[in-house]
């Protein structure tokens, strides 16, 4: 990748750094047996057994404008929606297949409907398409590691129509290029094995994204998965190695650069529950108060966060998710500041919680209640003013008579005397704005 791809690639993704925060939506067919997302290839279902599924698929209450609302209420800035995961079902109207939602009860294009109702929103689109396709009569199914008519053997495929699948596959991606307006992001899932980089005719796809819409900002997975590594981290990545990593359900220990130290972009995806797809009897959801500390993790290692729900089969986001989101978005529109635009602090990681920073506003976010005083390391002279984020008062700093162990440190209490800090305002995670000297 040139020097010039670089700094294409930090124009590209200025919007996506200062964002932050999207949602991730999974929906699709799999919505009905409610069993996850992956059900078709852990199950073993032929598409036979699978097609009672299309037959069956009515979302009567899709309605993406409360979706796009409830992505905003949450403080969200943009969205990306499986536009075609895995099982090759397309909620598109796709001239390449039949096996789209337009076929089915439905009878609706579902992305224009979400492309259009989230614009409406103000928020930025982006749209998920999976490289590898369970459907496709050309695509790797018996002896393939994942497919779900592995061991079938009546699924032999000749590889020499490999070819025809991928004609499929770009054809399809050029649609949503072509036919949808303005797409922010393309997602795409995912590569394994052989199955990467030119194997997809990667250099080839991504010079039709390029020509199409040379703002979009591309993943990595057209040669990795997850972090298993990829050019986007060497020294000179290839012309198909996207825009920003996406490590999957983990957030990297650090935050992620190149081999010469220099952040790259990246974005965690995280579940809700631990289902991507609706998974009805799965209710193991993060608390609002992991995914706001989550969400400031990512920001203190200068990454996003793309938090998923999946919507059931008639359309609807779970409650318990809507009311998780609201809650985030509570938190959000009171302490914003300290995430949108914000990135790494540049200073050790503290022992109560975390460090966001713009400029020259750093933000302490305090996770873990303190007695007496709140220590900051090194700051020591370093601070002109201090004030509580979410409603603006007054912090003190101070220089307790019993710290004269700690020159080089600042230290700052949130009431007098100082042992009156305790308990914090907001015990998800308080933050205090400090506008440095």
């Amino acid at each position: 990748m040139s020097h010039t791809y670089k700094e294409e690639r930090t124009e590209r993704t200025k919007w996506f750094l200062e964002d932050r925060f999207g949602m991730f939506i999974h929906w699709g067919l799999y919505a009905i047996p409610a069993r996850g997302e992956w059900v078709r290839s852990v199950e073993q279902i032929s598409i036979e057994d699978y097609q009672v599924y299309f037959d069956q698929f009515n979302p009567a209450r899709y309605d993406p404008r409360a979706w796009a609302k409830a992505a905003k209420a949450a403080g969200m800035k943009y969205a990306v929606l499986t536009a075609k995961h895995h099982d090759g079902f397309c909620l598109f109207d796709s001239k390449l297949t039949d096996y789209k939602s337009t076929n089915t009860q439905a009878g609706r294009d579902l992305v224009r409907e979400f492309v259009e109702a989230f614009r409406a929103e103000g928020l930025k689109v982006g749209l998920y398409y999976s490289l590898i396709d369970w459907y496709h009569p050309n695509f790797p199914a018996y002896g393939d590691r994942i497919h779900p008519m592995r061991e079938n053997e009546a699924y032999k495929r000749d590889p020499s129509k490999f070819g025809a699948y991928l004609d499929y596959m770009h054809g399809q991606v050029r649609e949503l290029l072509t036919d949808y307006g303005k797409l922010d992001i393309m997602w795409f899932d995912f590569s394994y094995g052989d199955l990467k980089g030119e194997a997809w005719r990667a250099n080839e796809l991504m010079e039709m994204i390029r020509s199409l819409q040379p703002h979009i900002i591309v993943d990595n997975r057209l040669e990795a998965s997850g972090e298993e590594g990829g050019s986007i981290y060497k020294k000179d990545p290839s012309f198909f190695s996207g825009d920003f990593a996406s490590p999957e359900q983990i957030i990297p220990p650090s935050g992620l650069t190149d081999e010469d130290g220099n952040p790259i972009p990246w974005e965690a995806c995280i579940t809700l529950n631990n289902n991507w797809g609706y998974a009805s009897s799965d209710h193991s959801y993060k608390s609002a108060r992991t995914v706001i500390r989550k969400l400031v993790e990512c920001v203190s290692k200068n990454g996003n966060l793309l938090l998923n729900v999946g919507p059931d089969a008639t359309g609807v986001i779970p409650q318990q998710s809507l009311e998780i989101l609201e809650e985030v978005g509570q938190w959000l529109r009171l302490n914003g500041e300290s995430i949108y635009g914000c990135g790494q602090a540049d200073l050790p990681k503290p022992d109560w919680g975390r460090y966001t920073r713009r400029g020259d506003k750093l933000y302490a976010h305090l996770f873990e209640e303190s007695i007496g005083p709140v220590n900051l390391a090194e700051l020591a002279g370093r601070i002109k003013q201090a004030r509580l984020l979410s409603d603006g008062s007054e912090i003190f700093i101070s220089r307790p008579w019993n710290a004269v162990m700690y020159p080089n440190d600042a230290f700052i209490n949130l009431a007098r005397p100082e042992h009156f800090s305790y308990p914090l305002p907001d015990d998800r995670n308080t933050v205090v704005e400090l506008t440095l000297n």
